[in-house]
């Protein structure tokens, strides 16, 4: 009898933490560079709670999920479960842990510590000390994946970084183009992925490409084709090549463009800033260094070939999304090289996309 109430409570917590992991992705593209957190509160196997991280710099997922709870008075005799640990500290709101002791809820059931090794198992010895019985580990992995921009932001000071590019199946991402023959890129990707890249730019915070990509396309970088927040535009420019009728230049959205040597000519404002990097040394060591110090912590970069591979061969990068097309180009602009796991691949229309993880990020992660 004692094993199968075990199980059932097992079992349970189980079920409450995946129902935590699905009101936290409802945060998507709008908690950066906060994590995803979804909290469920229980009264006698009753859900009377439930509440997520809606925006950066509103209320954490056990304050709405403490708020919802219509009788408060249930609440010293409930559990509450939260996908990431209480924060103990204070930031943009008070800390939860306080609330949480406040109300006298006497369990909480967690996923995962907090991975900055600054406030990690803090909120759960509060929580200890105050009488509260805390049980951890719940779908840890799952937890670390469902956060792993922030927990790669916390254990390496750096950026989460993304890959990403179209080539066809015979490996080739473009045809042969110079700025002067006006020849517009080849169309590799079809309409729904197109419109999955602009979905996926809301998730993260930058988006990087190098000088020739954004002289040969003119691209606006922006997520026009869905609901969400743009990123950063972020453009690598040595020589200060970059005509100032570019999309990237039309003030609507920040950009930041490293070069050698800041133009004279521009004044930096809120939508527009110029960063100095040596590139006489590793740009890409640079270029992260510097996005972190800005606050952008996820990148995702569609660059060219050769931007895309300075990133690979110095082992910075976390995931690639590779869209492979069914046409065949025959010559042009070989696809970078790249190794990784492969998680999985799927297929769109006339189209399969293959995502990968670095081997390096995944043994963390």
């Amino acid at each position: 009898m004692h094993d199968k109430t075990k199980i059932n409570k097992m079992e349970q917590n189980l079920i409450l933490m995946r129902r935590c992991f699905q009101l936290a992705r409802k945060g998507e593209g709008f908690t950066k560079s906060n994590p995803l957190v979804g909290s469920v509160i229980v009264y006698k196997n009753s859900i009377i709670g439930e509440g997520y991280h809606r925006q950066y710099g509103e209320n954490h997922a056990e304050v709405n999920a403490i708020n919802s709870v219509k009788d408060k008075s249930l609440l010293k005799h409930s559990t509450l479960y939260v996908s990431l640990e209480p924060c103990a500290h204070h930031g943009k709101t008070p800390p939860c842990v306080e609330l949480i002791i406040s109300n006298k809820i006497p369990r909480v059931v967690l996923a995962i510590r907090d991975p900055n090794p600054k406030v990690s198992g803090k909120g759960i010895e509060l929580m200890k000390k105050a009488g509260i019985e805390v049980t951890e580990g719940i779908l840890e992995e799952e937890a670390r994946e469902l956060n792993k921009y922030f927990f790669v932001n916390q254990l390496y000071s750096r950026p989460f970084i993304i890959l990403k590019w179209a080539q066809s199946k015979d490996g080739f991402i473009d045809i042969l183009r110079e700025p002067s023959e006006n020849k517009q890129p080849t169309i590799i990707s079809n309409k729904l992925t197109h419109i999955i890249v602009h979905k996926f730019r809301t998730r993260v915070q930058g988006i990087l490409v190098g000088t020739n990509t954004a002289i040969l396309d003119n691209p606006q970088l922006t997520s026009r084709m869905w609901y969400g927040d743009n990123p950063t535009r972020i453009v690598i420019d040595r020589k200060n090549r970059l005509p100032r009728s570019l999309a990237l230049f039309d003030g609507k959205v920040p950009t930041i463009i490293f070069t050698e040597n800041i133009p004279k000519d521009i004044i930096s404002g809120n939508s527009l800033k110029f960063i100095e990097i040596d590139f006489s040394d590793v740009i890409v060591s640079q270029i992260v260094n510097h996005l972190y110090k800005e606050k952008i912590y996820s990148v995702l970069i569609e660059g060219g070939s050769k931007l895309l591979s300075s990133f690979i061969q110095n082992n910075m990068w976390d995931e690639a999304y590779i869209e492979v097309g069914d046409l065949e180009l025959k010559s042009g602009v070989k696809s970078p090289e790249i190794q990784g796991e492969e998680i999985e691949t799927k297929k769109y229309l006339n189209s399969s996309q293959v995502h990968l993880k670095s081997k390096i990020t995944r043994n963390i992660l």
